[in-house]
């Protein structure tokens, strides 16, 4: 399978570079990046060539690409593969907004291409060992959940607003949200928010907190800041604690790792699975079977569509209805 790499400018594309590697008969054709200085290194380091434009990458056969650009990028590469028939695994927040959202959705269905959501979240252990529980019926009906992601401020584009979208509560809220909808099958119906700036000095939210109201009368509740500092010794987290009407389960996705605190201050060491790796080796394997992703489009608008709703709770200072 050959499969080329849309920008390097999140983070997380590194990593999907790296099990990309891992695959047997998948290889890496091409990247592209309009940083010329940051794609030629990308390309040097995963022994491959580097593209200035989409449209140079997309002149090379491919069955499928990787887009890590800016989130409001995403939709007009989302087009362009489509319209090349070229399978998408798009970063999230699937766009900035719901309406890019909604067509690039419709695209990929026109021109029958797959377009899977990057929510490695799902392929975490802790959190599928969660699902199997919620699934035996161990908890019984899911009445509440209370839900942290919690990190430190990126910095760079992340924190431009017309390249983001947002902050903290774009970038994080989506992840747990798709988790609880994959979770409980329910959709949220109503939103209430408070989001501000207090923690750093870019002007762009920093922390947020929701309240959601489901189409089952199930509530949530999340955390969604950049709250931790550089110094901080775990890289963030995302935590669950889910209410049932037979019991109650504590989640914790990343509490496969040793904290070590010495004179040289605080590191951790983290010992456990890769859920990057999970989420390349299915959306290979979606692509190969040309089967339906197991995280649609779909459900990375659903997940912006909530994250969206809170900003506009915020800003009108009461509930908002999706």
């Amino acid at each position: 399978m050959k499969v080329g790499i849309i920008s390097f400018a999140h983070g997380h594309a590194f990593s999907y570079a790296n099990q990309l590697a891992k695959i047997d008969d998948v290889e890496l054709v091409g990247i592209t990046d309009d940083d010329e200085i940051r794609g030629q290194q990308a390309a040097k380091q995963f022994e491959t060539t580097h593209y200035l434009t989409v449209e140079e990458l997309f002149d090379q056969t491919l069955d499928a690409v990787i887009i890590t650009s800016e989130n409001s990028m995403h939709k007009e590469q989302v087009v362009a593969a489509a319209r090349r028939g070229v399978h998408i695994l798009c970063e999230k927040p699937l766009s900035t907004n719901p309406e890019d959202a909604k067509k690039m959705v419709a695209v990929c269905k026109e021109n029958n291409v797959i377009l899977q959501t990057a929510f490695p979240v799902r392929f975490n252990t802790p959190i599928a060992n969660a699902k199997k529980v919620i699934e035996r019926g161990d908890l019984g009906n899911i009445v509440a959940i209370k839900g942290t992601n919690r990190g430190t401020n990126p910095g760079g584009w992340f924190v431009q607003k017309d390249k983001s979208g947002g902050g903290a509560v774009i970038d994080h809220t989506v992840h747990v949200v798709d988790i609880m909808r994959w979770y409980t099958g329910a959709e949220v119906k109503e939103v209430y928010a408070e989001v501000d700036n207090i923690i750093s000095d870019y002007d762009i939210d920093d922390c947020g907190l929701l309240t959601m109201e489901f189409d089952n009368n199930m509530f949530a509740t999340l955390d969604c800041s950049w709250s931790r500092n550089k110094n901080h010794p775990t890289r963030g987290d995302v935590t669950l604690e889910i209410i049932g009407t037979n019991g109650t389960l504590a989640v914790d996705a990343f509490a496969q790792k040793t904290n070590v605190y010495s004179n040289d201050g605080a590191e951790e060491q983290f010992w456990g699975d890769n859920m990057d790796r999970g989420l390349i080796e299915d959306f290979i394997t979606t692509v190969r079977e040309n089967r339906q992703p197991s995280i649609t489009g779909e459900d990375g608008l659903k997940a912006l569509e909530v994250a969206v709703a809170a900003y506009k709770s915020s800003k009108l200072k009461k509930p908002v209805s999706l």
